[in-house]
């Protein structure tokens, strides 16, 4: 596992790593979350392996701006639509209706895929010199405690990462919140 800052020199390093099919750890508002390019079904999948998950569950896209988040969802009416962008950026999640042309390596059995702006500064800068949106899942095996350092990430996933970028994870003592878009209601606080 290498290791790079959050420079703009360790963030183009970063950005060449997705490019090239790699897997990252980053970190995000609460947690390390690691992350690929989500057109790429063997990234994604090698993630899936190196927490010990299936692919059923679905996983989440995080970006800078809604906009690189198009490709993948579809938009609600304006008043939920509304509602949902006044959270972002921030660490709150939300499941809208996934595009028919949205892999299931991301939505899992799911007709909706899970969506953030994230409000993290590293994880958003990584998701603008990638170009787009990002998967983001915790760095842990299945059932552990997420990672929040990047020391916590290599003891925890051994086989894990290609790359660490490194930095402070946000203040959020949990995980983002996930909620349904269509009607509101929270899925995990």
């Amino acid at each position: 596992m290498r290791s790079v800052g959050s420079s703009a020199h360790g963030l183009r390093v970063a950005a060449r790593a997705i490019a090239a099919g790699q897997v990252l750890a980053y970190p995000t508002e609460a947690v390390y979350g690691l992350g690929c390019d989500p057109m790429n079904a063997a990234a994604v999948r090698r993630i899936l392996r190196f927490k010990g998950r299936g692919e059923d569950k679905g996983l989440i896209l995080i970006a800078a701006e809604l906009a690189a988040l198009e490709p993948y969802v579809t938009s609600l009416e304006p008043a939920r639509m509304s509602e949902i962008a006044a959270t972002w950026p921030g660490p709150n999640t939300w499941l809208l209706p996934a595009r028919s042309t949205t892999p299931r390596w991301l939505t899992g059995v799911h007709d909706t895929l899970a969506v953030r702006v994230t409000g993290h500064p590293i994880a958003s800068a990584l998701c603008r010199a990638w170009g787009g949106a990002v998967v983001s899942t915790s760095a842990n095996l299945s059932n552990r405690q997420p990672a929040r350092t990047a020391l916590r990430v290599r003891l925890q996933l051994d086989a894990g990462p290609d790359l660490i970028v490194s930095g402070a994870c946000g203040g959020d003592a949990r995980p983002s919140t996930i909620r349904d878009g269509r009607s509101g209601r929270m899925l995990r606080v």
